[in-house]
């Protein structure tokens, strides 16, 4: 997690200076200003791909922001000193699943390793909303840290939370703090100096007003009950998680969560977003979708960056299933490259893997669904990176040409970090068996059947030449 604090005190209310479109602007396009009464703070949670509870450490485990779970990193901004004369600004905290974590003085943003970007490790906030790669919440904590050095609102340290293990007999903490490089996650990019790892979660997390996650999403339940009633209930979330989960009534987003455990509003971010090239400052787009606009603004002024775009919608419920569903439909397309069933019929896949996308989205989802929301970063885009650059996809191929279990790839191909299509195709799977539609989603339920119920690779081309929209 990293932590930041605002350098000045808020205005009353967040309210863009420029709003031409639904989409916003891009770099100073709009504006906006927190104000809650107080400083604010901000977090970021990430969690690498491995189990929480196969980590050994308080909070540690497996996720990913395209990663799999394997800690939990977060920067917090601190805040100004008592003496300072104008009161507090707003800290950051970010979490991520990798093992990372950022402290300072002030209270900085927290920033996971691993998500964001592209195959799970267990770094932060890695992974960002579209993309996989380990690394991605360190490639989040890059940004944030360069971001509040240059934003007067924001305090000038951040606190990352990391999971903390040891590489080549050093702490990874202390790699970090002191050679400002994540050298296993996100190895070959440095880290802004103002950016400390912080091993302690409960410390990086302390009165933050901004909080990044990006973990694994099997373990929000439980890194929400560690931390809630240590940050401030007008604190304000952001969560690059990919994943969903299961209620009584079927569909649980983690969104709904985080907000209903810890009591904040929570925006959602999501794109085609690899880590190492975010990392890399290669331009890329990405989407943030917020039910209160006011905030979705405020978390696009703390991220973006002339080469990290960042579009608003109000359609938080569909950017966050689009973040989900897309690594459902990268298991499929790994299905056929490992077939090599050539181009034509992975573009099939993710034709008719968007079509589910919609129409999930459009039976599940509490509020109105936005067709349009699907041609952001979040959507198409997130879907042709992944389906071509991701891990999910790698690993299926590497499933239908060796005859592995997903679990022995996952140690030889990961070093045992969890994919996180396989497991939300279960979910899915489970969601639509319970209000009997299996067989309006056929590219789901293959890929779930394949990965869990033994069924041949070549299923995936049966079911996309007997598919619903062939009809």
């Amino acid at each position: 997690m990293v932590r930041a604090r605002l350098e000045r005190e808020c205005p009353p209310r967040w309210r863009p200076r420029r709003w031409g479109s639904r989409r916003g602007g891009g770099g100073g396009g709009s504006c906006c200003c927190y104000s809650s009464g107080r400083p604010g703070r901000a977090w970021l949670l990430q969690i690498p791909g491995k189990c929480l509870t196969h980590t050994g450490g308080r909070g540690g485990g497996e996720g990913e922001l395209g990663r799999k779970p394997t800690g939990l990193d977060a920067a917090a901004a601190a805040p100004p000193p008592a003496a300072a004369l104008a009161p507090a600004p707003p800290s950051v905290l970010v979490s991520s699943a990798s093992s990372e974590r950022v402290a300072g003085s002030a209270s900085p943003p927290v920033v996971p390793l691993p998500l964001l970007s592209g195959p799970g490790g267990r770094s932060g906030p890695g992974a960002l909303p579209g993309a996989e790669p380990q690394g991605g919440g360190s490639a989040v904590a890059k940004i944030i840290g360069n971001n509040v050095k240059k934003l007067k609102k924001f305090a000038s340290t951040v606190k990352m939370w990391v999971f903390e293990e040891t590489v080549n007999g050093r702490k990874l903490t202390d790699i970090i703090n002191n050679d400002h490089e994540n050298v296993k996650y996100l190895p070959g990019h440095k880290l802004p100096e103002n950016v400390i790892a912080v091993p302690n979660l409960s410390e990086a997390v302390q009165d933050a007003d901004l909080l990044v996650f990006v973990i694994p999403h099997q373990f929000i339940h439980r890194i929400c009950d560690e931390i809630t009633g240590r940050v401030p209930k007008k604190a304000l979330g952001i969560t690059l998680i990919k994943g969903i989960d299961e209620g009584p009534e079927g569909l649980k987003l983690i969104s709904d969560i985080i907000r209903e455990k810890m009591g904040i509003d929570v925006s959602v971010l999501m794109g085609a977003n690899i880590a190492s090239e975010v990392a890399a400052e290669k331009f890329c787009e990405t989407t943030i979708g917020s039910k209160i606009m006011e905030n979705g603004l405020l978390f696009k002024e703390l991220l973006q960056t002339p080469n990290f775009r960042i579009t608003v919608v109000d359609d938080a419920d569909t950017v966050e299933l689009c973040g989900a569903l897309k690594n459902i439909v990268a298991v499929g397309a790994g299905f056929c490259d490992g077939l090599h069933s050539g181009d034509n019929t992975k573009a099939a896949v993710i034709r008719l893997g968007l079509m589910e996308m919609i129409a999930f989205a459009k039976i599940f989802c509490k509020g109105q669904v936005s067709t349009a929301t699907f041609l952001e970063s979040c959507g198409v885009a997130d879907l042709i990176t992944t389906c071509y650059g991701g891990r999910n996809r790698r690993v299926a191929e590497a499933f239908a040409r060796t005859g592995k279990t997903i679990e022995e790839l996952e140690k030889d191909m990961l070093n045992g970090q969890k994919l996180q299509g396989p497991q939300t195709s279960a979910e899915v799977y489970r969601i639509l068996k319970q209000k009997g539609l299996i067989d309006k989603f056929p590219l789901f339920t293959a890929v779930y059947q394949i990965c869990y119920e033994g069924k041949p690779v070549q299923e995936m081309l049966s079911c996309l030449q007997s598919h619903p929209e062939h009809v």
